[in-house]
C-alpha cells in the first residue's frame, strides 16, 4: 500500500492545482464551458479525432463522451460524422466556430500558466519544471492499464512494431523480426489509449515459461516500469503454470540486462537458435517471489 506521505502530498497537491487552474469554476478560464467539456474540445484540436481516439485519450465511457460531444455539437463547435476511411467509426471534427474557441482556450490556457509561474524566480521555476515533470511521469506510470490481450490486436501491433524499430536501430547488424510470431500469451500497457510497454510468455515446458519481446516506450524509462512489466510477466508465467522462466537478450541492450539482474536473474547457457541473442537468463522458484508482486 502507498505510505501515508505519498497519498497525503498528492492529495493536497491536487486541492491546490485544481482550485488554481479554476477546475471548479462553472465557466472555465471564463470560457462559458466546464472544464470537463472544454477539455474534451482541446483532444478533437484542429486536426479532428475519432470518438474511439477521444475515449481512450481521456479515459472515458462512450455514453459520457457522447453526451459530452452532444454539447459542443449542440453549441456550433463540432460536427461529428462517418469516417470515409471507414464509416463504422465516427469522426468529430471543428466547425469554423470550433476553431476559434479552441484558440481561446488555448491562449487562456498558455496565459494562465504564464501567470501561475510568474512570481518565481529562475531557479524555482527550473525546480517547478523538474518536479513536475517527474510527477507527471510517475503519476501516469502508476495509472497504466494492463491487460491481457491478442497479439493480433491493433494497439498490440504497434507495440511489437516499435519494438522491433527499436531493435532494429539498436543492434550493430540491424533486425528483421520473420514472419509474425504470435505464440504465447502476451500483457499490454497503455496509457490514454496508447502502448507504453508489451511482453509475453510462451512455454517450453511444463515447469519454464520464457518471457519474450518485452519493451518499454522510451519516454517512459525511469519510472520504474521495466521492472513493474518484468514483475507482471513474472506473475504472468507462475498463473500459466511455470515455476521457472528463462529469457534472452542482445549485449547492446546494456540497461535491461542490468534489470534482469537487478531482478534476480542469473546466466544461463544458450538455449535457442536465436541469431540475435547473445546472452541467456534464467529466473527459478517465481511462484513465491511473483505471487508477491499483486498481479
Amino acid at each position: 500500500m502507498p505510505d501515508d506521505a505519498a497519498t497525503s502530498t498528492l492529495r493536497r497537491f491536487n486541492r491546490t492545482y485544481t482550485q488554481r487552474i479554476g477546475a471548479l469554476d462553472e465557466s472555465f478560464l471564463g470560457t462559458g464551458r466546464p472544464l470537463n467539456v472544454s477539455r474534451l474540445l482541446f483532444e478533437i484540436g484542429p486536426d479532428g479525432a475519432t470518438v474511439r481516439e477521444l475515449r481512450d485519450r481521456l479515459e472515458l465511457d462512450s455514453g459520457y463522451v457522447t453526451r459530452l460531444l452532444r454539447r459542443l455539437t449542440d453549441d456550433g463547435l463540432v460536427v461529428v460524422h462517418p469516417d470515409p476511411a471507414d464509416r463504422r467509426r465516427r469522426v468529430a471534427t471543428l466547425t469554423a466556430d470550433g476553431e476559434r474557441s479552441w484558440r481561446e482556450l488555448d491562449e487562456r490556457s498558455e496565459e494562465l500558466a504564464r501567470r501561475l509561474v510568474a512570481p518565481l524566480t529562475e531557479r524555482q521555476r527550473a525546480r517547478l519544471t523538474e518536479a513536475l515533470a517527474t510527477a507527471d511521469l510517475l503519476v501516469r506510470a502508476a495509472t497504466i492499464h494492463l491487460r491481457e490481450v491478442d497479439p493480433t490486436d491493433r494497439v498490440a501491433r504497434e507495440a511489437a512494431d516499435r519494438y522491433f524499430a527499436e531493435l532494429a536501430r539498436r543492434f550493430p547488424r540491424g533486425f528483421d523480426p520473420g514472419e509474425p510470431d504470435h505464440e504465447g500469451t502476451f500483457l499490454l500497457a497503455t496509457s490514454a489509449g496508447r502502448p507504453v510497454a508489451y511482453g509475453g510468455v510462451r512455454a517450453l515446458s511444463a515447469d519454464t515459461g520464457e518471457i519474450k519481446r518485452m519493451w518499454v516506450d522510451d519516454a517512459w524509462r525511469g519510472a520504474g516500469l521495466g521492472s513493474r512489466m518484468l514483475r507482471e510477466l513474472e506473475a504472468l508465467a507462475v498463473r500459466l503454470g511455470h515455476t521457472r522462466v528463462v529469457l534472452d537478450t542482445n549485449r547492446t541492450l546494456v540497461e535491461a540486462i542490468a534489470m534482469y539482474e537487478r531482478a534476480g536473474y542469473t546466466p544461463i547457457e544458450r538455449y535457442n537458435d536465436n541469431p540475435y541473442a547473445e546472452a541467456w537468463f534464467e529466473k527459478t522458484g517465481i511462484s513465491s517471489t511473483a505471487a508477491q508482486s499483486g498481479s
